[in-house]
């Protein structure tokens, strides 16, 4: 068990990473501290945020941000009419190797990622 003196350092630095990364998030995208706050809370604590806005007021933005500065790998879906679920889990595709055998290798899709944005729902 981890002594008090190392619990208060953890979350000592744990507070000025977060701190930097708040500040490098407003940096980029400018306005709108309510909403940056509410999606690092919900990200830090691993659950999922649902952004509802008109057209143009950076959703899709602060989304691309959070992915950079929180070092994520993050991928986009854009739900249309004509989406499949293989265009969001992957594929299974046949190869055939230089000496004539096949076997197939999956693909994977855009939800596997750490940071994934549904767009457009």
């Amino acid at each position: 068990m981890s002594e008090p003196a190392d619990l208060v350092a953890e979350i000592e630095l744990l507070e000025t990473r977060l701190a930097e990364a708040r500040q490098s998030i407003t940096r980029r995208f400018i306005g709108q501290e309510r909403v940056v706050e509410l999606t690092l809370t919900a990200l830090l604590c691993g659950g999922h945020a649902l952004l509802i806005g008109l057209p143009g007021l950076g959703k899709t933005r602060l989304v691309e941000t959070l992915s950079t500065v929180m070092g994520l790998h993050g991928n986009r879906i854009q739900f249309t009419p004509d989406l499949m679920p293989a265009d969001i889990l992957g594929s299974e595709v046949l190869d055939t190797s230089a000496d004539g055998s096949r076997h197939f290798r999956f693909i994977q899709g855009p939800i596997f990622c750490e940071l994934l944005m549904a767009d457009e729902i």
